[in-house]
C-alpha cells in the first residue's frame, strides 16, 4: 500500500470535516443562544447549555446557575430548561412535582412558564437562524458591493485572449453596436446575437468621451464558481480555469460550453482548459441535475457543476443599508421557498429524492465550500443556517415545530396535549426524525 498517497487523502478528509464540524457549530450555537436568551428573557431558568453531545469535554457555571459546556460530539446541542428531563424538553415528572406548590418556582420552568413564553421561547431557536443568514447576507452585499450603473469595467479577468483595448473604468455602452438589456427576454436575445468569436467590438465611455475598442467575448467560458459534488470538482477544475475547447473544437462563450453539455447525452466530454497559462485535459461526464425555476417548478438538466460570469468583474459602489437589507431578506426567504418547493415536488415524485442530503453530503459541500475561499464558506453557513431554522419548523414532536404545534393545541383548547399523549407523540416524532437522517446517509452514499 502506497501511505504516502494517502496523505493527500487524509488531509483532504480533515479539511472537510473540520469545516463540516466549524458550520455546524456555529449554525447550532446561534439556534441554541436563540432558545436560551429569549427563555431567560421570558423568565425560564436555564439548566444547561451544550454545545454538542456526548461526554463533556469542558464546562463552566455562570452566576445564574447555567452550567455552559462542550461536549464530544459536535453534531448539535441543546438547551436544558428548568423542568425539562431531556434535551428535546420531556417533562422532568419530578422536578415539577416538587414546585407544584411554588407557583414562583414553577414559573421560572419550561413547563410551568405561561404559553406566551414556552412559544416564544421555541420559536426563537429558527428565528436566530434566519437573523443570522440576514445578516451573513447583509454584510456579503456590503463587503462585494452591487454592480455600478452604468455597467463599468472593474478588472479584466485572465483569459488566454488576454483583455484586448478593454481597460478597468470604461463604462460598457454598447456591444457590437447594440446596448445591453438589463431584463429577458431582451437580454437572451443579446446575448444569442453576439458572434462566438474570441473578441468584441465594445463601444466604451473613458475619460468623458466616447470610443470603440475591442474587447475579450462578453461571456467567456471563464469558471468563477464550482458547485460541490459536482462533475467539475470531482475532475479537478478549479475557479479561474477556463475552458477552450470541447473534444478538440474551440469555444469562445459560455453558451457553447453549456449546449454541448446539454446535448451530450449523458456521454463523458473531453475539456481543453486554459490554467494560469499551461493547458491542460481533463475528461468528466455531465450529471442530471433538478434546477429550479421562477415558477417553483424544477427542470431536469444535464449539468457539469460550474457557475460563469463576464469577461471582467464588474466595478461596485456600496449599497444602502435599506438596499443591503433587503437583499439579505430576499437571499432568506429564496432558499425558504425553493426548500419546501424542492420537498413538495419530492414527495409528489418531480423530482429525484436524491436532492436530499445528509450529513456527508453536508460535510463535503462544507469542505468544497471553504477551499473555495471564506466568503463562500461564510455564504453557505448563511444557507444552511437557514435550512436549518426550516427544518425545526417542521411540525413534527421533537422539533421545534412540533412543540408548537403542541402550543397552538394549548392555545385553542385551553390545556395541553396529556402526558402520555406526548410521550407517544415524542417517540414517534424522534422515530421520524431518525427515519430522515437514514434516509438521507442512505442519500449520501448511495445516490449517484
Amino acid at each position: 500500500m502506497d501511505i504516502l498517497g494517502l496523505i493527500p487523502q487524509f488531509g483532504g478528509l480533515i479539511w472537510t470535516l473540520l469545516a463540516f464540524v466549524i458550520a455546524l457549530s456555529v449554525i447550532v450555537a446561534i439556534h441554541e443562544y436563540g432558545h436560551y436568551i429569549v427563555g431567560r428573557w421570558c423568565g425560564i431558568k436555564a439548566d444547561v447549555f451544550s454545545l454538542g453531545f456526548g461526554p463533556v469535554l469542558w464546562s463552566g457555571m455562570d452566576k445564574r446557575g447555567t452550567k455552559w459546556q462542550i461536549a464530544a460530539l459536535p453534531f448539535g446541542g441543546y438547551v436544558k430548561f428548568a423542568g425539562d428531563a431531556n434535551a428535546a424538553s420531556g417533562k422532568d415528572e419530578a422536578a415539577m412535582a416538587a414546585v407544584a406548590d411554588n407557583p414562583e418556582a414553577a414559573r421560572h420552568t419550561m413547563h410551568g412558564a405561561p404559553l406566551w413564553a414556552r412559544t416564544l421561547t421555541v420559536a426563537a431557536g429558527p428565528v436566530f437562524n434566519f437573523v443570522m443568514s440576514i445578516l451573513i447576507f447583509f454584510a456579503v452585499a456590503f463587503s462585494t458591493g452591487v454592480a455600478r450603473d452604468p455597467l463599468t469595467v472593474g478588472e479584466i479577468r485572465a483569459l488566454p485572449q488576454g483583455a484586448a483595448e478593454l481597460q478597468a473604468g470604461d463604462e460598457i455602452v454598447a456591444v457590437q453596436g447594440n446596448t445591453i438589456p438589463q431584463s429577458d427576454p431582451a437580454y437572451r436575445e443579446f446575448i444569442d446575437g453576439l458572434p462566438k468569436t474570441p473578441t468584441l467590438s465594445y463601444d466604451v465611455r473613458r475619460d468623458g468621451r466616447e470610443i470603440a475598442v475591442e474587447g475579450p467575448y462578453l461571456l467567456p467560458p471563464v469558471i468563477l464558481q464550482v458547485v460541490p459534488q459536482s462533475a467539475a470538482i470531482a475532475a479537478g477544475l478549479e475557479a479561474g480555469d477556463v475552458i477552450t475547447g470541447i473534444d478538440g473544437t474551440p469555444i469562445y462563450a459560455f453558451d457553447e460550453l453549456k449546449s454541448a453539455v446539454e446535448s451530450s447525452d449523458g456521454a463523458a466530454l473531453g475539456l481543453t482548459v486554459w490554467r494560469n497559462g499551461e493547458t491542460l485535459d481533463f475528461t468528466m461526464t455531465p450529471k442530471v441535475v433538478d434546477e429550479p425555476q421562477a415558477d417553483g417548478s424544477f427542470k431536469r438538466a444535464l449539468r457539469i457543476g460550474i457557475a460563469g460570469g463576464m469577461a471582467f468583474e464588474a466595478a461596485t459602489d456600496t449599497p444602502s443599508v435599506g438596499e443591503a437589507l433587503s437583499g439579505g431578506v430576499q437571499n432568506t426567504w429564496r432558499i425558504i421557498t425553493g426548500s419546501l418547493s424542492g420537498l413538495r415536488e419530492m414527495i409528489v415524485g418531480n423530482i429525484s429524492t436524491c436532492n436530499l442530503s445528509g450529513p456527508v453530503g453536508i460535510a463535503q459541500t462544507s469542505g468544497a465550500m471553504a477551499s473555495q475561499g471564506a466568503q463562500s464558506f461564510i455564504y453557505f453557513i448563511a444557507v444552511l443556517s437557514t435550512a436549518v431554522g426550516l427544518l425545526n419548523l417542521f411540525p413534527i414532536p421533537a422539533l421545534d415545530g412540533g412543540h408548537l404545534m403542541f402550543y397552538a393545541y394549548e392555545a385553542v383548547t385551553g390545556k395541553p396535549p396529556s402526558d402520555k399523549a406526548l410521550k407517544v407523540l415524542m417517540t414517534i416524532g424522534l422515530s421520524m426524525v431518525l427515519a430522515l437522517m437514514v434516509f438521507a446517509l442512505g442519500n449520501d452514499l448511495f445516490c449517484p
